[in-house]
């Protein structure tokens, strides 16, 4: 799947007559930049039939609250206030299946996107010349002139190489978080889409395994003027499990794929403590590595693998002895699927990865619908 290159220049008013476009904007902690984004909106949109779907993830600045009070004034911008639920692709996804246009297109609400692209991608869509065009950053310009620091841009080059192995597409940009799609390819696609992590678009090249026929327009990322950058260790940490999970295909999901990392950082904790706390004997060296890998475990999940879901409070403690009680009973599990498998005759080693995978299934399963539901 090759990328065509598109022009960034509108296409006349009569171009656009009569189009149904619904803009997806995920926001958090964006409220000053509400405002100029829906003015920006209702110039470079001028002529079509458009509307905003703000999706709000309960943020602490109020920014539904801005929303709504915008969306009192202009009935083309509508407003989802999500509670107990966070994250950059679930709120594309629910805010994209609540429209009903024939075109989807998702933009940030940090004023780094340039909107006047939207009306070129809608006529890129509409010609029939491709199902989704893409905003791609210009990655080659000079630091200085870049809405990135020199650290991220790096970043963002090597994590669009990997992107290019797995999509098998020639995008430059296939973590943009500005694009554009047919509404019938959406919802196509959407059943296989993960509504964990930050990068829906790599998502949807990934999973459409090259059906979608796809144009490029390239255009300066604008810097940040208002705001903080969502960009941090976690967002990192999702990226990971998506790719894994695309590079598996899909047969396990970015989440359980984050949760075995987890587990595996455990390990290495186990093993370090119970190496430190020998002299005390084994039992009791056996017992603090246990301990401080579950605890581990336990705080790591809840702040990444389940980062929408996030435990708090008398929460976080609660659900901390669930955890340690269903992992208990895993570990369990882990002996009993070990011992079977060597009564069948297999090997010491087999038996005990088979024990392993049974026991970190369990715990996965269990912890899921009993900590995080």
């Amino acid at each position: 799947m090759n990328a065509m290159v598109g022009s960034a220049i509108a296409p006349s008013d009569e171009l656009s007559n009569g189009v149904k476009l619904s803009v997806v904007i995920p926001t958090f902690n964006e409220r000053d930049n509400i405002g100029p984004l829906i003015e920006r909106l209702g110039v470079a949109l001028k002529g079509v039939d458009w509307q905003a779907t703000f999706v709000d993830d309960d943020s602490p600045d109020r920014t539904w609250e801005e929303v709504r009070r915008w969306a009192e004034q202009d009935q083309r911008i509508r407003c989802l206030r999500r509670i107990g639920r966070r994250g950059l692709s679930g709120a594309v996804l629910e805010g994209a299946l609540s429209c009903s246009a024939d075109y989807v297109a998702v933009i940030d609400a940090d004023l780094q996107h340039d909107e006047r692209l939207l009306l070129g991608m809608l006529a890129s869509l509409r010609c029939d010349s491709a199902d989704l065009a893409v905003a791609c950053r210009r990655l080659s310009q000079p630091d200085d002139a870049f809405g990135l620091s020199p650290f991220r841009r790096r970043l963002s080059l090597l994590a669009n190489r990997a992107c290019g192995w797995i999509t098998k597409t020639r995008l430059t940009d296939p973590l943009s978080g500005f694009f554009m799609m047919r509404r019938s390819e959406f919802d196509r696609l959407a059943p296989q889409l993960s509504p964990s992590g930050f990068k829906i678009l790599f998502d949807i090249l990934a999973t459409s395994r090259g059906d979608l026929r796809v144009v490029e327009m390239p255009y300066a990322f604008a810097r940040r003027t208002s705001g903080e950058s969502k960009f941090n260790q976690r967002v990192v940490a999702d990226y990971a499990a998506l790719f894994l999970s695309k590079v598996c295909r899909d047969l396990l999901s970015p989440r359980s794929i984050a949760f075995g990392l987890v587990g595996l950082s455990g390990l290495a904790i186990h093993l370090a403590l119970m190496k430190l706390t020998l002299s005390l004997g084994l039992p009791l060296a056996q017992l603090i590595g246990a301990a401080a890998a579950m605890t581990s475990n336990y705080l790591l999940n809840n702040a990444l693998t389940y980062r929408d879901r996030t435990r708090r409070g008398w929460r976080l403690l609660a659900g901390y002895v669930k955890f340690v009680m269903l992992c208990g009973l895993g570990l369990v599990a882990n002996v009993g699927a070990a011992t079977m498998a060597q009564g069948m005759g297999l090997s010491w080693l087999v038996s005990g990865i088979v024990g392993a995978v049974v026991g970190a299934g369990w715990n996965y399963l269990t912890t899921a619908a009993a900590v995080w539901a």
